[in-house]
């Protein structure tokens, strides 16, 4: 540029600072990144919106074609548990993003556990509009959905399936490979849920069981005898400690400063004892 246009040092230090003023009013401006404090709402435009609702659609219709004797099982038992109708139960699963973990479950030695949460879930309204501050208003509403167990808080009700073997699961075995059960903790009551479930569920059946396997004098063997004797001491032991935590006796915190700041001599200890 100089050599081209301007050979004069006065005349290509004009030119430069004329530049620099250029770019910084204008382009430079541009890419700079935006301060971390201020906050950007991402908004997609309708014809976005109305892709991602095509390709959700089709993943729905995908998954409810692949639904056969298995799921079947599986969302039958989840309606009569949670009182809800079975075609809402399919929808819900088909929508899930943890889908693929149902197919792991049935899987040859797959997942050894599928747990379901039901509970209450900040929903955001379609058509909620923006507070000043840029949040939504998010209301909690009652869902059904696959988990892992160890990422959302549990607070509802959890069903759960539990694989008897390392089998695959088939329409035809799923009844007898399959465990299913629930654990209803609202408001976030785990120990009575569990305390419930083993009083009232599992220590009755273990109880009215007939069948022990290689132990065939059923009831009657020590083992199973002794093996009953520690379920019923451990849930006694849950029930003993849920009603220590519920009676607990919370002291409250003394600020025992205002007793001691003035104590100077012997008498003072004395008198403040």
């Amino acid at each position: 540029t100089e050599s081209k246009y301007h050979r004069h040092a006065g005349n290509l230090k004009t030119r430069s600072t004329e530049l620099g003023s250029a770019v910084t009013g204008s382009s430079l401006t541009t890419v700079l990144p935006a301060s971390p404090t201020v906050k950007k709402s991402i908004v997609l435009s309708s014809e976005s919106r109305k892709e991602l609702a095509k390709q959700a659609k089709v993943t729905k219709e995908e998954r409810r074609a692949q639904i056969d004797g298995r799921h079947r099982y599986m969302i039958s038992r989840l309606a009569d548990g949670i009182d809800l109708s079975e075609q809402q139960v399919e929808e819900t699963i088909i929508s899930d993003d943890k889908f693929q973990l149902i197919e792991q479950f049935f899987a040859p030695s797959g997942l050894k556990k599928l747990l379901f949460f039901y509970q209450d879930v900040l929903q955001q309204k379609s058509n909620a509009s923006l507070r000043p501050d840029g949040s939504t208003n998010n209301l909690p509403q009652k869902k059904l959905f696959i988990t892992m167990g160890s990422t959302e808080d549990f607070t509802g009700i959890c069903a759960f399936f539990l694989r008897t073997s390392d089998e695959v699961i088939t329409a035809s075995n799923v009844s007898q490979e399959v465990n299913f059960g629930m654990f209803d903790c609202t408001n976030g009551n785990i120990l009575q849920g569990v305390e419930f479930f083993l009083s009232q569920i599992m220590i009755p059946a273990l109880k009215s069981q007939q069948n022990w396997g290689a132990m065939k004098e059923g009831l009657k063997n020590s083992q199973i005898q002794e093996f009953l004797y520690a379920v019923d001491k451990f849930v006694s032991t849950l029930s003993s400690s849920r009603q220590n935590i519920e009676d607990k006796i919370q002291l409250t915190k003394a600020d025992i400063d205002i007793y001691v700041r003035n104590l100077q001599n012997p008498s003072d200890y004395i008198t403040a004892g």
